[in-house]
């Protein structure tokens, strides 16, 4: 919500949400340079959202080194909720792999560190994250495969490992994504809300700029799916992120 997509409508957007119960925004970065607009917008919605801090995998470029010196000091400073956006993504660039593991692993130190949980941006490589996370999980570890499209085995795998969740988002509303199908056979209750804007809009308005607002409509489909009232999904969902993100703390 902090990028550029939404400078010309961003109050508009924030006041959507509000009108459909969704609350709360939690923010991921991405990278150095997204940091200054992401604490300008948690500076103009302080009771709106709340920001993470982290690399994400798209920009683990030579110079990694020299960023997260950057995002480690910012995120010292206490203002964030978890470590994140960080992970693998091999859909782009799979010649990165080495380094992206090294700063995946570095991110996660400081998770552990700072008691605080991840996000795991997972794109064309669970099995890479799982070796990772097999390598390095230990009680102190907790956080979310955010915006989680995955087979049934994968799901249940992520769900193995004690305190993590899914985060699902968009794709659920999909015709033919299959994640309905997923969701259904491992049930509701280790599951978050997000829409992942301004990408991955869900259905009916798949194609065009994601929102905020939009949340609602993938707690619409969960309920669908898992034959409850949206009013029961709001809760566990709300409950888990509470949970996982301390957000009542």
């Amino acid at each position: 919500m902090y990028l550029e997509q939404f400078d010309e409508d961003r109050a508009a957007c924030m006041e959507r949400a509000i009108e459909r119960d969704v609350l709360l925004t939690l923010l991921p970065n991405i990278d150095v340079n997204s940091i200054a607009s992401m604490k300008k917008f948690m500076e103009e919605y302080p009771s709106q959202s709340s920001g993470m801090m982290g690399l994400h995998p798209c920009s683990v470029k030579k110079n990694f080194h020299k960023e997260l010196a950057i995002i480690k000091k910012e995120l010292d400073s206490g203002k964030y909720i978890a470590v994140g956006e960080i992970g693998i993504d091999l859909y782009w660039d799979k010649s990165t792999l080495g380094i992206q593991v090294e700063a995946f692993k570095k991110q996660i130190e400081w998770a552990k560190e700072a008691k605080l949980p991840i996000a795991i941006h997972a794109r064309d490589s669970f099995e890479e994250i799982f070796a990772v996370l097999d390598e390095v999980h230990d009680e102190r570890l907790t956080g979310v495969f955010h915006c989680f499209t995955g087979s049934a085995d994968q799901a249940k795998k992520a769900l193995g490992y004690p305190g993590f969740y899914l985060g699902i988002g968009g794709v659920a509303t999909f015709k033919n994504s299959g994640l309905d199908s997923v969701l259904a056979e491992i049930g509701p209750d280790r599951l978050m809300l997000e829409t992942d804007a301004p990408y991955l809009t869900p259905h009916p308005h798949r194609g065009k700029r994601n929102e905020t607002s939009y949340t609602r409509l993938v707690a619409e489909k969960l309920a669908l799916i898992f034959d409850k009232p949206i009013e029961e999904i709001a809760r566990v969902t709300t409950h888990n992120a509470n949970a996982l993100f301390q957000l009542n703390g």
